[in-house]
């Protein structure tokens, strides 16, 4: 039997489980499993700024391409905390990530040694399993179950932790023997298919909820196809925007209380059957009152996790399962009827609802300096096509987007959904582009986000990782100080003050040019809006030139509030701005406006 160190064992199963990259920074701790990354060879290495920022790319990684799974690797003690942002991000939207942390000896973990914590227990709420290995010879099976659970069921992150002496330890493994453990997905039986049908069936208004579980099963072409079998008007969530493409004529926007539509919310009021796949009825979905969500409608809900079903609110109908599972069953069940003449005639309800989406548009043409953020969308919209993957984080800026741009294909809209943490960006940018560097990245942050993790910008210098970054800057924690207009405070959320160095700025801080310059990339500033769209094809140039990124700095009003509830209630949203009363108000909406 082959004899190896325990590292040396871990990097094999790496690499038979699939992984050729990683992202992390190297440590005292960690030092013997880098040595046998070297050693073993065969995975790429990405040095990160900051341990969340291998955290993130990780996540970047992994949501950009169906059956990825980044990896990340710190040292001992703050390595792991500061881990611990992503590892929740992860597990909040259903992504799997493989944290490996080192660790003091075995003998010194009740000794208070230098940079030891109890990480698996810290990770433990936050992962599907983390563990802390005390025997050498576990090290194999350890790795084995992480990527079976990572991949099993709901998915989701695993952190393993390996002291340093359990790393140094010799045992026997035989790589080339080695097998990954098969997984588990429960799947929908033909008598639940025909149920949820059934229940379908009996409705006029019927709605697919299509969430990030399709996309995570790889199925959204199945959702299309039984859309379009049924004719039935497809609302994605936040995390399956993607499933259908938005100009799809059943694609009928986005619900919620800050990400969506107006038309996408009428429709969905104007509904009485729901089935919901792959989403968990997220309460920036729903909003807060639920009574104006589910009244009136009956719901089936289909999702990997059992206990996701009635978490929420309890559906007439709930099935475990796959999304890919169901909605193969769905197509089957679907042709059946269609070839009986069963299916219902639900076109005038599609019709219906592409009429809200023509009539029911938010403006975004405004020629104002500094410029409104809605003409910022539009001229993304003009600038990146349908090839384009946009990655984001929280705010304003995200609501926004996810208001005005348009997205067309699966894992084309990368966002950290429910954790929504500041810095996530960047970073996450960097592993969606390691990831797959053949389709052109977008970023979007704020002012805020952008600060939080911009030295990972370097990363993407020194790495060669070009994409770009459109950041809006209103020098305000935009998203806090309307949130706290409820409050009638506007508190702590300025940003703003004159920069000695760049008066030319005015009140707007941070020279985020210069500061983007000295990390090695790229970047241009506009205030006038009339110059986005050259700026934007200047940026694409600059990023394939110099294959590093190129940061677009879009100067805003001080103050913009975007369409969003006052009372987290879906069917209660405030509109800020002035509607859309003609076609040149909204150019780039995905119907022209009909007035």
């Amino acid at each position: 039997m082959p004899r190896m160190t325990a590292a040396a064992a871990a990097v094999e199963i790496l690499k038979r489980e699939g992984v050729a990259q990683a992202f992390g920074v190297p440590g005292a701790a960690i030092n013997p499993f880098y040595r046998e990354l070297k050693n073993v060879g065969g995975i790429k290495h990405t040095l990160a700024r900051h341990v969340e920022g291998a955290s993130h790319m990780a996540e970047g990684f992994t949501r950009a391409k169906a059956g990825n799974i980044g990896v990340c690797i710190g040292t001992s003690g703050p390595a792991g905390t500061d881990m611990i942002t992503g590892l929740y991000s992860a597990i909040a939207d259903s992504i799997p990530i493989l944290c490996i942390t080192g660790q003091a000896p075995v003998s010194k973990l009740h000794k208070e040694d230098f940079q030891a914590v109890d990480i698996a227990s810290i990770a433990g709420p936050v992962t599907k399993k983390a563990t802390t290995v005390l025997e050498a010879a576990q090290v194999p099976g350890v790795f084995q179950e992480a990527f079976h659970l990572m991949r099993s069921g709901r998915p989701g992150p695993v952190l393993i932790d390996l002291p340093i002496d359990v790393q140094l330890t010799e045992i026997e493994f035989d790589p080339e023997t080695y097998e990954p453990l098969p997984v588990y997905k429960p799947q929908a039986t033909r008598a639940q298919a025909e149920k949820a049908l059934a229940l379908l069936l009996e409705s006029e208004r019927p709605l697919i909820v299509a969430g990030g579980g399709i996309i995570n099963a790889d199925a959204c072409d199945l959702l299309v196809e039984f859309a379009e079998l049924t004719n039935i008007p497809v609302i994605s969530t936040l995390m399956g925007w993607g499933t259908i493409p938005d100009d799809h004529e059943l694609a009928a926007g986005m619900v919620g209380v800050q990400t969506s539509h107006r038309y996408g919310n009428e429709t969905f009021l104007a509904s009485d059957f729901v089935l919901g796949i792959g989403n968990r009825w997220a309460n920036r979905h729903t909003g807060y009152n639920l009574e104006a969500y589910t009244k009136g409608r009956t719901f089936v809900h289909v999702d990997i996790e059992p206990t996701q079903l009635g978490k929420i609110f309890a559906p007439d109908y709930g099935i475990a399962s796959d999304a890919k599972a169901a909605l193969e069953l769905f197509v089957e069940i679907a042709k059946e009827l269609k070839a009986a003449g069963r299916l219902p005639d639900f076109s005038a309800w599609a019709a219906s609802a592409q009429e809200r989406k023509a009539t029911l548009q938010r403006r975004t043409h405004f020629d104002n300096i500094p410029m409104k953020p809605q003409r910022v969308y539009e001229e993304m919209n003009k600038a990146f096509g349908p090839e384009t993957r946009y990655v984001t984080t929280i705010g304003l800026s995200q609501i926004a987007a996810a208001q005005f741009l348009h997205v067309y294909k699966p894992r084309h809209w990368i966002n950290c959904g429910q954790a929504g943490p500041l810095g996530w960006t960047i970073p996450a940018a960097i592993g969606a582009a390691t990831a797959d560097p053949e389709t052109p990245i977008v970023a979007l942050s704020g002012d805020y986000d952008f600060q939080f993790m911009i030295e990972e910008l370097a990363v993407a210098a020194q790495h060669k990782v070009p994409y770009v970054h459109v950041l809006v800057n209103n020098a305000y924690l935009g998203l806090i100080r309307q949130a706290q207009a409820g409050l009638d405070i506007n508190f702590q959320v300025n940003l703003e003050f004159e920069n000695i160095n760049t008066p030319e700025i005015g009140v707007y801080g941070v020279d985020h040019v210069k500061v983007a310059e000295g990390l090695g990339v790229k970047a241009i500033r506009v205030t006038d809006p009339d110059e986005l769209g050259a700026a934007f094809e200047q940026a694409k140039k600059l990023a394939v030139e110099h294959r590093v990124p190129v940061v677009v700095e879009a100067i805003l009003e001080r103050v913009t509030n975007i369409s969003m509830s006052k009372t987290v209630d879906m069917s209660n949203v405030t509109e800020f701005e002035e509607l859309a009363t003609e076609p040149g108000h909204a150019p780039t909406a995905i119907k022209a406006l009909k007035v």
